[in-house]
């Protein structure tokens, strides 16, 4: 299933996405796509309705984040080997955790705000995994048994404030608009292989990432099973798997999103996020 939230911004609507495209509403299924929507007794509920029954959504809708109340969002930096050699960074022994606040969150093709007096903003394409059935000390072999499905993350980075400011990354990490999360999440049972996924992000269409989940130092199982150890991690939680080589950071020179400029960003079988880039100004804060 491909699951959505759409319609304005905190008045979204659960849907899904039918086999021929077509948005159709959950309302009457489900109060919202949350934690307890995700658990997998819930989503085996939802999968045997029959879609076509299920009343068509028509004309253009805004797809805000596909989870709604999402408790935490873990993520994993420097996850791919290519990626840190272009940071300068040495590959990590173990997974590097950050967070980022639930505030960051929008939907897949909200507005991106570059923070008052950026000049370092960036971009970063990640597979998103959404969680399903609370893991806590689980092995590798169990993890994936917690996963409720996949999602695309623009895990959007200011440079500045994450390597040149002091303390740790999340000051980089966690300015209001820098989580689009969307525009859908895509059930564990359609995603085969979450370790062959194509991903991608162009900005004002030229492509500057264009990686694979192959490519991972630690995939996805070994990451839900490390972070378990760490914490708890609760049905609605997103883990952010890192961000194949192309970000700004690593252009030579150093190339940084500016207000004006729009983002594509894909992952095979995920759908796309499309992000325009504005200015911050009072009227917004």
């Amino acid at each position: 299933m491909k699951l959505v939230r759409y319609g304005p911004s905190g008045q979204e609507k659960p849907g899904l996405i039918d086999a021929q495209g077509q948005l159709r509403d959950l309302s009457a299924q489900v109060a919202d796509i949350d934690g307890a929507a995700l658990s997998p007794a819930s989503l085996h509920k939802l999968a045997a309705i029959d879609a076509a029954s299920l009343p068509a959504v028509s004309g253009p809708v805004r797809h805000g984040p596909p989870v709604a109340r999402v408790g935490k969002i873990i993520c994993v930096g420097l996850n791919y080997a290519d990626h840190a050699a272009e940071t300068g960074a040495p590959i990590p022994a173990e997974p590097i955790l950050f967070l980022k606040p639930s505030s960051s969150i929008i939907g897949a093709d909200d507005t991106v705000v570059i923070p008052r007096g950026s000049v370092k903003t960036d971009w970063e394409v990640e597979l998103g995994v959404v969680i399903g059935k609370k893991a806590s000390y689980v092995t590798e072999a169990e993890a994936l048994d917690h996963v409720a499905g996949y999602t695309i993350v623009n895990d959007v980075s200011e440079r500045e404030y994450q390597l040149e400011r002091g303390g740790q990354w999340d000051k980089g990490k966690g300015c209001d608009t820098f989580s689009p999360i969307g525009p859908w999440m895509v059930t564990k049972d359609e995603v085969a292989d979450p370790q062959n996924l194509g991903l991608w992000l162009d900005v004002n269409g030229k492509r500057f990432q264009d990686g694979s989940t192959r490519t991972m130092i630690f995939p996805v199982a070994k990451l839900v099973s490390y972070i378990s150890e760490f914490m708890s991690l609760l049905p609605g939680d997103i883990i952010s798997t890192g961000t194949p080589p192309g970000v700004g950071l690593g252009q030579k020179p150093p190339l940084y999103l500016k207000a004006g400029d729009a983002m594509r960003v894909g992952i095979q079988g995920l759908g796309e996020q499309r992000q325009a880039t504005r200015a911050w100004s009072r009227e917004l804060a």
